[in-house]
C-alpha cells in the first residue's frame, strides 16, 4: 500500500510539476505576472515567496495551478494581465503546459537509456534462456548452447534457427549444438503455439545491453516519444471511431498501475511516467472546453472575430466541457472500481 501511495504521488507530482512549469515559464517570458505557482490543491503544506510569486505545495497532490494575473476577466486588469497580452502570447502560455508533457518523457527516456542502456536480442545462434517444461528443456538444451545445425542444415544465425523451427510443429528435429567446446545432438519436437500460429521449443536468444552516449540517448528518446505519441493517437482515434474498445482508467486505476509498476523497479516506473505524460499531453490538446486545447480554440475564435466571446457564452462552453469531463471521470472511476472486484 505504501509503495502505491509513494509511486502515485511521485508520478502525479512529476507530471503536474512539468505541466504547470510550462505555463509558468512562458507566462514569465511574455511578461505576465504570476501570483502563485502551486502543486496540489487544498490547504498549503508549505509555501514561500520569491519576488512577486508565491511557490506552494498543497495537501491533495492530484493537480496544480498557476495563478496568473487577469485570467479572470472580472479581475482588475493592467499591462501585465493575461488578457492584456496579444493572442499569440496567450496561446503560447496555454499550449506550453501540454508541450512540457512531451519534454518530460524525452528526459525520462534519455535517463533510462543512459543509466540502464538498451537491451537488444543477439542474432548469434546462442541460447540465452530456456523455458521450463518446454520441448527444449525436456530435451536437454541449456543457456549458452550454440546451435550448429538443424536436420543437418547448418545454422549461422538466430533468425535462421527460428525459421527452421517455426514451420515444423509436431515434427521431430535433430538439433546439433556446441557446449563447452564439444558438439552434441538431441531430438526435439516443436509444440504448436495456437496464439502465434507457429512451432516453438521454448528458447530465447541472448540479450545484449548497449549503453548509448548522451547525444545518442537524446536522439533515441525523441524518437521513442514520437513513436509512443503516434501509437497513442492512433489508439485514441480507434476508440473514438469504435474500432477499439474505450478502455479508460481514472485516478484510481492509474494509482493501482503505478503501484504495480513501482514494484518492478525505478526504471519501469520512469517509463510508466513517460507514457502517462505523453497521454496527458495529447488529451490536454483536444479541443474540449476546460482543457488547454479548448482554450486555444477559444483564442482562435477571438482572433477571427477580432474580439473575445462574451462572458455568458464562454461560461456556457466551459460548463459543457466540464460536464463532459466529469462524465468521463465517472465512467473511468466506475471501471477502476470494477477492476478491483470489491463486490
Amino acid at each position: 500500500m505504501s509503495t502505491t501511495v509513494i509511486a502515485t504521488v511521485f508520478v502525479f507530482g512529476l507530471l503536474i510539476f512539468f505541466h504547470e512549469l510550462g505555463h509558468f515559464i512562458t507566462a514569465k517570458m511574455v511578461g505576465m505576472r504570476v501570483h502563485e505557482f502551486a502543486i496540489g490543491f487544498g490547504p498549503k503544506l508549505w509555501s514561500c515567496k520569491k519576488g512577486e510569486t508565491v511557490y506552494s505545495l498543497r495537501v491533495i497532490p492530484l493537480g496544480g495551478f498557476n495563478k496568473i494575473a487577469g485570467m479572470d476577466p472580472d479581475e482588475e486588469q493592467d499591462e501585465r494581465s493575461f488578457h492584456a497580452k496579444p493572442i499569440w502570447a496567450r496561446m503560447l502560455v496555454i499550449v506550453a503546459g501540454s508541450a512540457m508533457n512531451f519534454v518530460l518523457p524525452v528526459l525520462l527516456f534519455m535517463l533510462v537509456f543512459i543509466f540502464t542502456g538498451i537491451d537488444t536480442p543477439s542474432d548469434e545462434a546462442i541460447i540465452g534462456s530456456v523455458f521450463p517444461d518446454r520441448p527444449a528443456a525436456q530435451s536437454g538444451l541449456a543457456p549458452g548452447d550454440r546451435i550448429l545445425a538443424v536436420n543437418n542444415q547448418e545454422v549461422s544465425s538466430w533468425r535462421q534457427f527460428v525459421s527452421l523451427v517455426q514451420p515444423n510443429a509436431g515434427k521431430e528435429l535433430i538439433i546439433k549444438f556446441e557446449r563447452n567446446g564439444q558438439s552434441h545432438e538431441i531430438r526435439v519436437v516443436p509444440e504448436y503455439d495456437a496464439k502465434a500460429n507457429r512451432g516453438i521449443i521454448g528458447v530465447v536468444p541472448q540479450i545484449l545491453n548497449y549503453r548509448p552516449g548522451v547525444a545518442e540517448s537524446f536522439g533515441l528518446a525523441v524518437k521513442q516519444t514520437y513513436m509512443v505519441a503516434s501509437n497513442m493517437l492512433a489508439g485514441i482515434g480507434q476508440m473514438i471511431t469504435g474500432k477499439a474498445p474505450a478502455d479508460v482508467a481514472g485516478p484510481i486505476g492509474v494509482a493501482q498501475m503505478a503501484g504495480q509498476v513501482a514494484q518492478l523497479g525505478v526504471t519501469p516506473l520512469l517509463q510508466f511516467a513517460a507514457f502517462l505524460s505523453i497521454n496527458l499531453g495529447l488529451i490536454n490538446l483536444f479541443p474540449v472546453p476546460v482543457l488547454d486545447g479548448g482554450h486555444v480554440v477559444t483564442l482562435a475564435v477571438e482572433a477571427i472575430r477580432g474580439k473575445p466571446l462574451n462572458r455568458n457564452s464562454l461560461q456556457f462552453i466551459q460548463m459543457i466541457g466540464f460536464t463532459l469531463l466529469m462524465l468521463l471521470l465517472i465512467v473511468a472511476t466506475f471501471k477502476d472500481i470494477s477492476r478491483l472486484r470489491l463486490f
